[in-house]
């Protein structure tokens, strides 16, 4: 495997043991405690602990090690770090998280979209609906997703702020987690559908209310959908 391949590896272990609690805060890593578990050389040691120190995840302190910090120091909004918690013990209290934050992002992103969007985004969110409706009645859910995903990228990159841009990330590893967790129905709902095709067509039209509206009843129904999953 190339040398890359293994440091995602030890990145994605180590990353996965911190945030799921089995390396709990204060707990010490050594590179040679790395080195013989996983296997690789040094250089691919210490390139994972330098990305988790860079995450929030650890931090090196001389004549200690490799320290795993709290949570409270951990870059929240890194992907990685989300991806890692809705796959652990810690699932329904991030999903709450998220549906509170794309509860006060989204609909401000859908308003601003309908001031700010360009006739190039405005297409690219038809397209994104027309491929969910495509896909939502043949249950490809993993094509719907990519279409899902899509369409809330390109709403954010619409708003003209490059705050709210930066954000398709998260929101895009929030729709995945959806997904792979079973969180989805086989069939996507149609008026889930029909409210992000309502959102693409109140942005065409400049309508910032009706946008808000739409993105907020998506917003609530995945919130709906998602509250007290624990598998």
């Amino acid at each position: 495997m190339a040398g890359s391949g293994l440091h995602d590896d030890v990145l994605d272990a180590l990353g996965r043991r911190i945030v799921g609690g089995q390396l709990a805060p204060g707990a010490v890593i050594t590179l040679d405690s790395v080195d013989g578990e996983y296997d690789v050389s040094r250089s691919v040691s210490r390139e994972a602990v330098r990305v988790l120190a860079a995450m929030g995840l650890v931090a090196s302190r001389r004549r200690v090690g490799v320290t795993v910090l709290p949570r409270s120091s951990w870059h929240v909004f890194d992907p990685r770090i989300i991806r890692w918690r809705l796959d652990s013990e810690d699932r329904v209290a991030q999903l709450q998280s998220l549906g509170e934050l794309r509860g006060g992002l989204e609909p401000a992103a859908a308003a601003l979209a309908a001031q700010r969007a360009t006739p190039a985004q405005c297409a690219a969110l038809s397209a994104a609906v027309s491929d969910m409706v495509v896909h939502g009645r043949s249950g490809d859910l993993e094509a719907f997703l990519e279409a899902d995903i899509a369409f809330h990228r390109v709403l954010l990159e619409a708003t003209g702020n490059e705050m709210f841009a930066a954000m398709g990330s998260v929101v895009a590893e929030v729709l995945a987690g959806r997904t792979h967790h079973h969180l989805m129905p086989d069939h996507p709902k149609r008026e889930a559908v029909d409210w992000h095709d309502q959102v693409a067509r109140a942005v065409r039209s400049g309508d910032a209310v009706a946008a808000r509206a739409a993105m907020q009843a998506i917003v609530e129904e995945a919130t709906e959908a998602t509250a007290g999953s624990d598998d």
